[in-house]
Parts: C-alpha cells; structure tokens; sequence
C-alpha cells in the first residue's frame, strides 16, 4: 500500500505541473511583447503599491535580490521606472513606475485580465465561484504568514448548513475520534434550526473571511430564561485570531438583546483551545459528567456565561 504522505506529496506536484502549463497559455501574449514574464509580474506589483523598496519587491515577489537589481536597472535605463531617497531609510531606495511605465504596462495587464475572463466564461457562473474558492483555499492553507484580513459574521446561505455539518464531523472525525452519532447531533441541530428558530431569540453566524468560511456559531433556546451555543468551530489553520471570541462574544451580546439570563455551551474536557475560549469570555463551568458519546468515553462539560 503507498504511504499516504507519498500520495499527498505527488498530487500536489502532480497539480503543480497542470496549473504550471495553464499559466502558460495564459501567458501566451506575452511571447509578442518586449517583457518577460518576470517583468511583467515586477511591473504588476508596482502599480498595486508605488513607492516600494527593491528589498520589500524581492521579498514580495520571491524573485533572487540581485537578478531583481539588474531587471530594475534594465527598466531604469528604459524609463519605465524612476527611484527617489526613502524618507525612514536613507539607504533605502523607493521604486515607483513612470508614466511611461504605466502606459507600457496597461496594455499586458488588459490582455491578462481578458485572457483569465475567457477561460471562467467557459464555467457556469456556480463553477467560477467554485474555483476561485478553491484557490483562495489554496493560496490561505499555503501562506506562511498570519492571516489578519477582515473576518465577518454574516447569516447561513443556502448551502451554508450542509457544509458547516460536514466539516465540523469531518474535523472531530480527524481530530478526536469521533464518530457518525455526531454528524447526526449537528444534523438535528441545524435541521430544528432551519425548520422552527424565533428569529427575535435564535440566531446562527458563519464567519467569513476573503470569501471562505472559517468558523460558525449557532444559538437556540433552551427556555424562557436560557440560551444553548452549537456549532461552534474555527478552521484550524486560522485558531488563535480571535475568531472563536469574536463568535462567542456575538453571542453573548445577542442573548443579552433577546432578554436571555444565562447563555450555555457544552464541550469536552479535552479541548483546551475551547476551555481557554471560554474562560477568557467570562464563561465559569458549571458541571463536567463523564459519558459515553460518539464511539468515545468522554467528559462532557457545561460552561456557563450570566447576561
């Protein structure tokens, strides 16, 4: 049987090679113009910001600081760029595109843009928002760096149920162990939800950041006085943002608005990002019972929050 990491490891290099050759062809034009596709992508990220240093364009770009010191001086004797003194480092040189730059650029990137257009105008509308998340999926799950863009909390979208129940089982499956009796609770959850919830009482967040969701959180009476969360989760790869308390704290403030006295969550006594969450947010815990749930012996806690 192929080791798994083996598999993985080829499909990646295997999608490398098909993506690789599709760039290609998008950039077939640039075969008819005087810039390769170097330039081209150094000239792309001057018009998104000018006045960068060569080192903050090396960096950005990925490109080797000294082959990037020769393209700039190509460009400079070409006056497709000018330079000037940076005011915080005087070492430091701020590249910006000219006008003549930005006259020569404008035509390569029309055609790209084009280019790019006629490929999605091939996919049904659904297909092309399919694609682009997946590269944002892609380019989120890859990118080294924290991710720190906006992060909101809209209402569930058709569809949105469906998917929360599904990673969420697919999650606590990995994770922990869990097993198919949980994708059921969440099913049931979402299900009463979608069918029966006071919209004044009951209310259900996705957090959405660059156009994927990343967390949820759902909120439903348990009586008159008392508010149960479910659903509760954040993608593992953006924990530790602040999304888990920017959900959680939306709750609160919720139950708070509907006139509730105490806003309940369960967890497990395991799950220490989730412990942490909730101590930070003012929740105390109220009981911890061992049971057996999902194909595992846990110990179910309640952590409770007065509004």
């Amino acid at each position: 049987m192929n080791d798994p990491a083996i598999v993985r490891a080829e499909a990646v290099r295997h999608f490398n090679r098909f993506y690789t050759q599709h760039i290609g062809a998008l950039h077939e034009h640039l075969q008819k113009s005087p810039f390769s596709l170097t330039e081209v992508r150094v000239m792309h990220e001057l018009s998104r910001s000018q006045h960068q240093t060569a080192a903050a364009l090396a960096r950005n770009l990925g490109i080797d600081s000294g082959y990037l010191s020769r393209l700039l001086a190509s460009f400079e004797r070409r006056n497709l760029i000018s330079r000037r003194p940076s005011e915080i480092d005087a070492r430091q040189s701020l590249v910006s595109l000219t006008e003549a730059g930005l006259a020569a650029y404008r035509p390569l990137d029309a055609a790209a843009v084009d280019e790019v257009a006629a490929g999605l105008a091939r996919l049904t509308l659904y297909s092309q928002d399919q694609l682009v998340a997946a590269m944002k999926l892609i380019e989120r799950m890859l990118d080294e760096r924290p991710r720190h863009s906006i992060v909101t909390l809209r209402a569930p979208r058709a569809g949105d149920f469906g998917l929360l129940v599904s990673r969420q089982a697919q999650l606590f499956a990995h994770g922990h162990g869990w097993d198919h009796t949980f994708e059921a609770l969440l099913a049931r959850q979402v299900a009463q939800f979608a069918q029966h919830h006071d919209a004044r009482r009951e209310n259900c967040w996705v957090a959405e950041q660059d156009g994927l969701i990343v967390g949820s959180a759902l909120m439903a009476a348990a009586s008159d006085d008392q508010a149960d969360v479910s659903m509760l989760y954040v993608e593992p790869d953006v924990r530790r943002l602040g999304i888990g308390t920017q959900l959680i704290d939306e709750c609160v403030r919720f139950a708070k608005r509907a006139g509730y006295r105490t806003v309940s969550v369960e967890s497990e006594s395991s799950l220490d990002d989730a412990r942490r969450l909730f101590t930070r947010a003012g929740f105390v815990l109220a009981s911890a019972t061992p049971e057996r749930r999902f194909g595992r012996d846990l110990v179910v806690e309640r952590w409770e929050h007065a509004v």
